[in-house]
């Protein structure tokens, strides 16, 4: 088991900097997943850790062992790589071998990995074959086969499922959860595929123009985000936003969207009571967090739902839920419903909203408040 530790990170290529102060901690045994659009940096940070980038400042430190010095091989950790990198002449049993014969591993100790790794991994009739003979999800079972007959303190897995289908994505999505919680060993999950990082990691690192943006669990990721970006780019589909301004009431504090009817939408009462009149807002809420409903509803929860009325402009079955295209006082948003209880298009419906799963944001700075 192994810790790892990036304290005051940066790197630089010439003039840019593609890595801006990155500061994060794996415990041993722990999942992480760096997450983030492409060019983010996510990448070259995973070939920092494994000591194929050299850092411009800053300390990684694996075991609280400083290893920025330290060669690929000597860091004991373990690659696997998008394309598999499997040796195409070999058979699988050789390329699985092959780095334990360059270590000069002892015969019966390379047998005993092997038979170890195959089972766990169920490639047991696939040791004889050549890659060319493989699946993908064969091959990619193969990459991180050689990579655990090596018992690394590290597994780093860069972007390992991208060239899948989406089914067998999803099966090898599964297959990668099971294998770490069967080794248990720490693992760095390169993705820019945010359902990836919310359903395989124990915390997320989200990353955006060499920014560390938010470290932390799945959970508080997708319900607290730190700012819109996070907001917008963790969620599938992505979060509504609607701009707004602050309204006070001898009710309390309330919003009123820009372009709705000058209606006020009651915040929870206890929350934002610092809010300044006037003053305005980006009131962000995720498409599931809408529901069909009467007015008497959200009074039955006692103010903690607002109505909202909405104009269905497009209407798209996806089978477990139906996406809407709505119009909601002029601005364009998305809402996911049941099937059963989804409208027509060219219907006009009132919607509760959950006011206490809510986010506001702050226009200028984007951070939510």
């Amino acid at each position: 088991m192994s810790s790892l530790l990036i304290k005051d990170l940066r790197k630089s290529y010439g003039s840019v900097e593609v890595l801006k102060n990155i500061n994060l901690e794996a415990e041993s045994g722990e999942f992480v997943a760096l997450v983030g659009p492409s060019g983010c940096g996510k990448s070259t940070l995973l070939s920092i850790i494994a000591g194929l980038e050299s850092v411009t400042s800053g300390e990684i430190r694996i075991d609280d062992i400083l290893v920025n010095d330290r060669a690929p091989k000597d860091r004991d950790i373990a690659m696997v790589f998008q394309s598999y990198a499997l040796y195409p002449t070999m058979s699988v049993r050789e390329n699985m071998t092959f780095g334990m014969e360059s270590r000069h591993v002892p015969k019966a100790q390379q047998q005993e990995a092997i038979d170890r790794v195959s089972a766990l991994l169920q490639i047991e009739p696939l040791l004889d074959r050549k890659p060319s003979q493989l699946s993908g999800g064969q091959r990619q079972r193969v990459a991180m086969g050689r990579a655990l007959v090596r018992d690394p303190k590290l597994f780093l897995f860069d972007e390992p499922l991208s060239n899948l289908d989406a089914k067998l994505r999803i099966e090898m999505r599964t297959e990668i959860k099971k294998l770490h919680q069967n080794v248990g060993k720490t693992t760095v999950y390169v993705t820019h595929d945010q359902i990836e990082a919310m359903t395989l990691a124990s915390r997320i690192a989200v990353m955006h123009k060499g920014v560390l943006q938010q470290y932390d669990t799945p959970k508080m990721i997708y319900e607290r985000p730190v700012n819109r970006f996070v907001a917008s780019f963790m969620g599938s589909p992505t979060m509504n936003f609607l701009d707004a301004r602050v309204a006070r009431s001898e009710s309390g504090v309330g919003l009123v969207l820009a372009a709705g009817d000058g209606s006020v939408l009651p915040l929870p009462s206890g929350t934002f009571s610092n809010l300044a009149p006037d003053r305005n807002i980006v009131l962000g809420v995720r498409p599931e967090h809408f529901s069909p409903a009467h007015e008497q509803r959200a009074e039955r929860k006692g103010g903690q739902s607002v109505i909202m009325r909405a104009k269905v402009d497009m209407v798209e079955p996806t089978g477990s839920q139906t996406i809407l295209m709505v119009t909601i006082g002029g601005s364009d948003a998305v809402i996911a419903c049941e099937p059963d209880h989804a409208p027509s298009q060219g219907d006009t419906v009132s919607f509760a909203v959950d006011m206490t799963k809510a986010c506001l944001f702050d226009p200028a700075t984007e951070q939510r408040l």
